[in-house]
């Protein structure tokens, strides 16, 4: 009973010092888990509680017997937990909505989020509101802005992030202004800056431009002077993109990713593991993979021939899936192409057993409208290849997620640089085009930094297009010659279209971070 006492003791102080308040039935459930062990081996483990409970999001430092039974249980597991997945499909309809909490600078799961593809008209506006505030936050503490908070007489003379509302209110000419806004037209051919608290007329024909593609209805620092109701801009550039290692402190163990897991699988040292000593993993990805081509089928032939003896992680097959619109047949050939892709891959045994096949629809694909994101091909298409293949394939949603281990990938079929170039304001005059969508993509923090008039959006989902924490990969399998960038330590793909690119495709292997570049030979070679 005293040494109960002595570890109940031990465990209350611990708690105590690092800002906790643990109850009676918390503390005695500790001390009963640790009373068996050395001085050492309690302290470690009080520690690793600690460590572990600060990394969660707690709406009050007060600590219940729940909150320390699940600590414990994560903290004392040796083997892979429940929700430690190895490879886990996320539906673009199940991903987590983050909530920013500007007194506590940090980000929560929205528990009462609900899913409707038509919700309340103030979505509208509010999903554009939800995009600006995580630009701020992650903007407003970048050196050149941070230098505010000083209140040195050096400051005076810095740039400093302004909302419009401070410019509407003034009354004489404020120069040496930057504004973080939304790039809009709220007028035909007049361009404004908005953001929460307003909107400002646009004077922009002395404007530079910087690197990035600039579209109505993305978010841009623009630096000027205003005078008379009007900002003149001098320049526009996009909010600089935040690396994942600066972003996660204001997330802690949250797991913004989506799946099963309540915390952050990149964390998960079991999972690094696995990861690490699978070194000739590796996830394929085809786009434009018609199943009704015959040479495509012969070139997938040669594919899954040749992954037999060593099958990958999975495949990613992107749409389209037909080469042709058969118009009220589309459905019908859609079904009969994968019923008969079913049978060519069923002989390949071992390949079938230990990869999973990934189908990522395409715009022409049935049945749902061009809206993002785009759910998965119906059931009633897919029946047969999945009654014959069993769990092997998985038909997810356009974009949708893919967790290997602590790896986090984004995949998303669409023709971005087409869109994204056609509806620049400013064609960029130097660096090549990948560089200059990679970098708008990240600094906009989402897969589709365009106006719904351009791209629709479902208002209440938009979430399900978010770069923000950054992932490790990010395919845009685009009719864009294949290419490969990096920024910010992501790295940013597209493996080309299959039969446009002589059947040449990319692999991406997880434990060395890698991207492969593959043809499939001829077969007169």
């Amino acid at each position: 009973m005293a040494a109960l006492q002595q570890t109940r003791s031990e465990v209350n102080n611990a708690f105590k010092l690092s800002g906790f308040t643990i109850r009676r039935e918390a503390s005695t459930f500790v001390a009963e888990q640790l009373v068996g062990l050395s001085y050492q081996e309690r302290k470690k483990m009080i520690d690793k509680l600690i460590a572990h409970l600060l990394h969660q999001c707690l709406s009050q430092p007060v600590l219940e017997k729940q909150h320390v039974e699940v600590a414990y249980r994560e903290c004392s597991s040796s083997g892979l937990e429940e929700t430690e997945t190895v490879l886990n499909v996320i539906d673009a309809f199940s991903i987590p909505k983050l909530l920013y909490d500007n007194e506590r600078k940090r980000f929560s799961k929205d528990t009462n989020a609900v899913n409707h593809l038509y919700p309340e008209p103030k979505w509208k506006a509010q999903f554009l509101i939800d995009r600006y505030t995580i630009i701020w936050q992650r903007t407003i503490r970048i050196k050149l802005f941070a230098k505010e908070a000083l209140s040195s007489m050096e400051s005076e003379n810095e740039f400093q992030l302004r909302k419009i509302e401070v410019l509407l209110s003034s009354s004489s000419r404020v120069n040496d202004v930057i504004v973080l806004g939304l790039l809009t037209q709220l007028t035909e051919g007049k361009f404004y800056l908005e953001d929460p608290t307003g909107s400002v007329l646009l004077d922009m024909t002395q404007t530079s431009y910087h690197s990035g593609l600039f579209t109505e209805s993305c978010f841009v620092l623009a630096e000027g002077y205003y005078d008379d109701k009007v900002f003149h801009v001098m320049g526009l550039f996009l909010p600089p993109a935040e690396s994942r290692a600066t972003s996660q402190p204001f997330f802690g163990n949250l797991n913004t990713f989506g799946g099963k897991s309540k915390s952050l699988l990149k964390n998960s040292q079991n999972l690094l593991k696995i990861e690490q000593e699978n070194e000739d993993g590796m996830i394929v990805f085809l786009s434009d993979v018609w199943f009704d081509n015959l040479k495509v089928i012969s070139k997938l032939k040669t594919l899954f021939s040749g992954f037999n003896d060593c099958p990958p992680i999975a495949i990613v097959f992107l749409g389209e899936f037909l080469s042709c619109p058969y118009g009220y047949e589309h459905s019908t050939q859609l079904k009969a192409a994968l019923s008969n892709l079913s049978d060519i891959l069923y002989p390949y045994t071992k390949l079938r057993q230990e990869c999973k096949f990934i189908f990522v629809p395409g715009r022409g694909d049935p049945v749902a409208p061009n809206i993002l994101p785009r759910p998965a091909i119906p059931n009633s298409i897919t029946k047969d290849i999945r009654d014959k293949l069993g769990d092997s394939v998985i038909f997810t949603s356009n974009p949708c997620r893919i967790q290997y281990c602590t790896q986090e990938i984004v995949v998303i079929r669409q023709d971005l640089v087409t869109k994204m170039c056609r509806n620049s304001i400013h064609f960029p005059e130097t660096g090549d085009i990948p560089d200059h969508l990679t970098k708008t993509l990240l600094s906009q923090c989402t897969l589709s930094p365009l106006s719904l008039g351009v791209q629709p959006v479902y208002w209440k989902n938009a979430d399900a297009l978010s770069l923000y924490p950054i992932p490790d990969l990010v395919v845009v399998a685009d009719h864009f010659q294949p290419y490969t960038r990096m920024c910010e330590k992501c790295q940013v793909m597209n493996p080309g279209s299959f039969p446009r690119t002589e059947y040449s495709f990319k692999a991406y292997v997880p434990s060395s971070r890698t991207i492969e570049d593959s043809q499939i030979p001829n077969d007169d070679t």
